[in-house]
């Protein structure tokens, strides 16, 4: 594995990052030109699209690092796994995460992170909603 300093790490992260949400956005308005605006307002297609589009994208770049190894794997990991997909979907972290401890063999405790994140995911979000209805 290549030695990147803090700044450059950083600029690979900002980068990508930048590219992805850009990318989701595009992904956005193209299923909404594709689809219509009154699907898109029935179910969130382009959230789904782009959560298993990051998530496939985030298994084959986990699955080409680990095979190369060191072929320039930190600042692609960067840009692309942190950056580009973290800015894209962060639901490819999550479904990494959830892989690893699969395969690890941790069935119990990936039960629990997949509960934890949603359940808790959603309970912040409701809490967030009623504090700013309560703040107007």
């Amino acid at each position: 594995m290549s030695v990147t300093s803090p700044f450059v790490a950083s600029m690979h992260v900002a980068i990508g990052g930048a590219l992805g949400a850009l990318a989701r956005y595009q992904v956005g308005r193209g299923m909404t030109a594709w689809l219509g605006p009154a699907t898109i307002g029935q179910f969130p297609w382009a959230t789904l699209a782009v959560n298993v589009i990051g998530s496939l994208a985030m298994g084959i770049i986990a699955g080409w690092l680990a095979r190369h190894g060191d072929m320039g794997s930190d600042q692609l990991r960067l840009f692309i796994g942190v950056g580009l997909l973290g800015g894209f979907t962060t639901f490819s972290a999550f479904s990494l995460e959830l892989m690893v401890l699969i395969e690890r063999g941790d069935a119990a405790l990936a039960l629990g992170y997949a509960l934890v994140s949603v359940l808790a995911g959603l309970t912040a979000l409701y809490v967030g909603l009623i504090v700013m209805r309560i703040a107007a």
